[in-house]
C-alpha cells in the first residue's frame, strides 16, 4: 500500500468505530503529513497539554519512541556498529533497541516546571521549553480540550515565532489554538470527557500511520 492508501484505510477504520469524527478527517490527514514531513526532514515532535491532556502527551511519546504495533528492529548497518564496538554485548544491545520517532513530552520536567512557575510565570512553562528545544523543521502538538489553555496557547505562539509546525488537538470550535495552529483537529464535542475520549483514537491512529510510514 502507498502512504495515501494507508491513510485512507486508517481513516476508514477510525470512522467505523467513531463515525462522529468524520468532520475531523481532512484536518487529521493534514496533521499526519505535517508530522511525517517533520520526521522525514530529521525533526522531532514536542507534545504538551494539561491534566488528562498531559497524560495523553506522555502516551503519545510512548507510542512514538518505541515499537507500537510492530517491533521496529534496527537496520543491519546499525546492528553491525554495535557488534563491532562491543563484541560480547553488541548483539544484546542491538536486539533490545527499537527504531524511534523522536518525541518529547513537555509535561515531564518537574524541576524545570516548578522552578519556572515559581521564578518566572506559570503560563510560560511550555513556551520556555519550546524556546529551548525547538528548531525550524520540528513540530508541536498542542493539546487542549477548550483550545484556550493559557500555557498551551503560549507554547503555540512561541512555536509559530520560531518557524515550528503547529498542530492543535482540541474540542468543538478549537478556541485560540484554531487561530494559531497550522492544522487544528477539533473533535465535535464540548464536554471534557467526551473530547478526551475522541482524542485517544485520533492520536493512536496517527501513531500507527507514522510507524507504518517509517518502519514498514
Amino acid at each position: 500500500m502507498t502512504s495515501a492508501e494507508h491513510v485512507q484505510f486508517a481513516i476508514k477504520e477510525l470512522l467505523h468505530k467513531y463515525p462522529d469524527l468524520s468532520i475531523c478527517c481532512a484536518d487529521f490527514e493534514k496533521a499526519f503529513y505535517r508530522v511525517a514531513d517533520t520526521y522525514r526532514s530529521g525533526g522531532k515532535l514536542l507534545v504538551c497539554g494539561n491534566g488528562g491532556s498531559a497524560s495523553d502527551s506522555e502516551h503519545i511519546v510512548g507510542e512514538l519512541m518505541k515499537g507500537f504495533m510492530s517491533r521496529r528492529p534496527l537496520p543491519e548497518e546499525q546492528r553491525h556498529t554495535f557488534t563491532s564496538l562491543f563484541p560480547e554485548e553488541g548483539a544484546y544491545l542491538a536486539d533490545q533497541l527499537q527504531g524511534a520517532l523522536p518525541a518529547i513530552s513537555l509535561v515531564s520536567h518537574s524541576a524545570l516546571m516548578t522552578a519556572y512557575a515559581n521564578d518566572v510565570a506559570p503560563d510560560m512553562i511550555f513556551a520556555q521549553q519550546v524556546f529551548g528545544f525547538a528548531k525550524p523543521g520540528d513540530a508541536l502538538l498542542a493539546i487542549s480540550t477548550s483550545g484556550n489553555s493559557g500555557n498551551v496557547v503560549r507554547a503555540a505562539q512561541v512555536a509559530k515565532a520560531l518557524g515550528v509546525t503547529t498542530i492543535g488537538l482540541t474540542g468543538e470550535g478549537g478556541g485560540r489554538l484554531a487561530e494559531l495552529c497550522d492544522v487544528t483537529i477539533c473533535v465535535p464535542w464540548r464536554q471534557t470527557p467526551d473530547i478526551q475520549e475522541r482524542h485517544l483514537p485520533i492520536y493512536h491512529t496517527l501513531c500507527v500511520l507514522l510507524e507504518k510510514e517509517f518502519f514498514a
